[in-house]
């Protein structure tokens, strides 16, 4: 009789034991499966963080060289207070940052202000004085108006936009062919309290030159973050009174020197994991006493963090599992020699060789490993959900509480203008974005794969640890025993 049709015999006869063997043997494997799952979806969501989250270069005026130029100027000149002289970027030096490779898109910014003319401002009252404007308001006797212009090249690429903070309900928003027009985005507190609606005209002065009043489009109507008023400076305008417009109109608002210049122009990276070899390129293309080019990676990397920290956790699972799993497999083998001692020293007797008596232990435990493989795919699903999910909010806690600990800054690589058109956002926008990461955890062909391998690895082993006995084994002393 060979020992495949030994092995089936015995498994079959014995079918509580094989039962108990089958129900281990699925427990350990399928806290492995949730292992090699949970490392699988965190490497998953690594590489789909690259193209969700993504991250942002800006080239902006080099503020540092700036503030030291203008320190040389106060140290020589007792009798005049020398000012702050920022460099606009020139749009033909931005165009040279675009064609970088890894460059996706960018978005022009420039901002300034207006006063209202046919229209009343939304007003906030602080506690601390109101700002308000509109026909018959006082005006301030600086050149700051009444309402915000956020001028962009499209609202889409706006950080509030792309982050959900504030979005478009109405009609549509600035793109790139509102350029060199007077369409305008307003926000929909502005719009209820002036009737305005898609398709209607509204009037704005400008602040400088020759103050000339200017007809605007609205094209679409938004609504901002409701915690944009919360986060407001008692001294500024309220929220609802900023405007998107194409960046031409902005410049045409500030003056005709203005033209082809702009605050500052945030460029969307397609990889975020190039985004210091597309600044390190970037800085060989502009004058850097004048320019200076910002990153801002805090959202990709925040997830990265977490997905590696998730990742690491699942590799631990893997191998503890895995070795506490031989060890139990072992044991329970052991005994099950143990128990057939009789049965081999039969065996042995009748000229067995030892190998094939080790090979029919063996064939027995992978009958049982077949089932349970059966059984940890089945479960390990659900197992894998319940662990990945634990793991990714606990890892999100543990990234911000380190980042806040260490004061990380999380990026504002943009203008640092109000209306939120730099950087993508703060501590709490980049822990949500790790918070909301979910795994997609799904069981493929090659995860089974991986773990049959696994239980094979497993029971060989554990095979291995216990055969010591059977080659130990002398057949008289056993059936005289």
């Amino acid at each position: 009789m060979n020992f495949f049709k030994r092995a089936w015999l015995n498994v079959w006869s014995k079918k509580g034991r094989s039962v108990l063997l089958i129900l281990v043997s699925s427990a350990i494997l399928m806290f492995v499966l949730a292992g090699l799952l949970i490392r699988s979806a965190a490497v998953k969501a690594t590489g789909q963080a690259k193209a969700d989250v993504g991250a942002t270069v800006t080239l902006s005026a080099n503020r540092q060289a700036a503030f030291k130029k203008m320190q040389s100027r106060t140290a020589s000149s007792k009798s005049t207070r020398p000012k702050l002289t920022l460099t606009p970027v020139k749009l033909s030096d931005a165009a040279k940052v675009a064609k970088l490779s890894n460059i996706s898109s960018y978005n022009v910014t420039s901002s300034t202000s207006v006063n209202a003319s046919s229209y009343d401002t939304v007003s906030t009252n602080t506690g601390m004085g109101s700002n308000g404007g509109g026909p018959g308001s006082m005006k301030s006797a600086t050149s700051t108006g009444d309402t915000q212009i956020d001028g962009v090249t499209a609202t889409s690429l706006a950080t509030a936009f792309s982050n959900k903070q504030s979005k478009i309900i109405k009609g549509r928003g600035i793109t790139a062919a509102d350029k060199n027009t007077n369409n305008v985005v307003i926000e929909k507190d502005l719009a209820s309290q002036n009737d305005l609606t898609v398709g209607d005209t509204l009037t704005v002065k400008e602040t400088a030159g020759d103050k000339d009043k200017v007809k605007l489009k609205v094209v679409g109507i938004y609504k901002a973050s409701t915690t944009s008023s919360s986060t407001a400076s008692p001294m500024s305008t309220d929220p609802a009174n900023t405007m998107y417009t194409s960046y031409t109109l902005a410049n045409t608002f500030k003056g005709s020197k203005y033209a082809g210049i702009a605050d500052s122009v945030t460029f969307n990276v397609s990889n975020p994991a190039k985004v210091s070899s597309v600044k390190t390129a970037g800085k060989k293309l502009i004058n850097t006493s004048k320019y200076s080019l910002g990153t801002d990676d805090a959202s990709y990397q925040a997830v990265k963090a977490s997905m590696d920290n998730v990742e690491g956790f699942a590799n631990k699972i893997v191998w503890l599992v895995a070795i506490a799993g031989t060890i139990i497999l072992a044991l329970i083998v052991i005994l099950m020699i143990r128990e057939r001692r009789f049965e081999i020293g039969v065996l042995l007797s009748l000229g067995e060789a030892r190998w094939k008596i080790i090979a029919q232990f063996f064939t027995e435990m992978l009958m049982v490993i077949v089932v349970a493989v059966a059984i940890a795919g089945a479960g390990g699903k659900f197992v894998g959900n319940q662990l990945g999910t634990q793991l990714v909010s606990q890892s999100a806690i543990t990234t911000q509480t380190t980042n806040s600990s260490t004061g990380q800054p999380s990026g504002n690589g943009g203008s640092g203008l109000r209306g939120g058109n730099g950087g993508p956002g703060s501590t709490g926008q980049t822990a949500k974005q790790a918070t909301d990461t979910k795994l997609e955890v799904t069981v493929s062909a090659v995860n089974l794969a991986e773990l049959g391998g696994l239980g094979l690895a497993i029971t060989f082993l554990s095979i291995m640890l216990a055969s010591g006995g059977i080659l130990r084994l002398e057949p008289k002393k056993v059936l005289i025993s």
